[in-house]
């Protein structure tokens, strides 16, 4: 009981210091305001980033090709120095594809595969239920055969077609 009184503490504490670390650093902290508001570096800065986001937000909704990592690496090397340019590796980002997940790749097949392992599993089912069904129908029919024997002609002829 103790100890979820103290963590119940300590929860509260992180939460009311995340909360003050927010309001003092965050970006809606008065001093980063009033600096944006007059530095127009900052101002740039924060524009282009802002730009950047809603770029990256279009990308996420956008269907795309394939080439867009290498469309995207070509344009991030152009603001390399001309010396990086030229580079093995910069070279190989100009020609970067993007590797499909394996999971995406196979993922839309996963269905399919659950259902096609789901009526195997009742097809197995049935067919051990129908063999043992059949089993013992056959028990059973020879039972009653062998007693409509016993009554017909006797105990010692039904034991002789019976074995």
């Amino acid at each position: 009981m103790l100890r979820a009184k103290v963590g119940n503490k300590c929860r509260r504490i992180r939460a009311l210091l995340n909360a003050t670390v927010s309001r003092r650093f965050g970006p809606d902290a008065g001093w980063l305001q009033n600096h944006v508001a007059r530095c127009p570096r900052c101002r740039r800065r924060l524009v282009s980033r802002g730009k950047v986001n809603l770029a990256m937000s279009f990308v996420k909704t956008q269907p795309h090709g394939l080439d867009l990592l290498m469309r995207a690496n070509t344009q991030a090397i152009r603001v390399f120095k001309h010396s990086l340019r030229s580079e093995p590796q910069a070279q190989k980002l100009r020609k970067k594809l993007p590797e499909p997940n394996p999971l995406a790749v196979f993922g839309k097949y996963g269905h399919t595969a659950a259902n096609t392992a789901a009526c195997l599993a009742i097809l197995l089912l049935m067919k051990i239920g129908v063999l043992s069904s059949m089993d013992q129908f056959r028990s059973e029919g020879r039972k009653t055969i062998r007693q409509y024997y016993t009554n017909q002609v006797g105990a010692d002829l039904a034991d002789d077609v019976f074995m």
